[in-house]
């Protein structure tokens, strides 16, 4: 298994994804969207961007 996203409904209604790892666990969640193509353009700016992400370490 491969790390993905799995796009979902929540109780709300609004559209949210997931990120997870090969085992199986959630490394992280989204914020809640009214459409299911504003969740699928934040996947893609993730694809596209986080390659060159720095980490900003705030609790030195």
């Amino acid at each position: 298994m491969a790390y993905k996203f799995e796009i979902y409904k929540d109780k709300a209604g609004e559209f949210r994804f997931r990120f997870k790892a090969p085992n199986g666990e959630n490394m992280f969640g989204s914020e809640g969207y009214k459409s299911k193509s504003s969740a699928v353009s934040a996947i893609e700016s993730i694809q596209k961007n986080a390659a060159g992400a720095t980490v900003d370490d705030q609790a030195k």
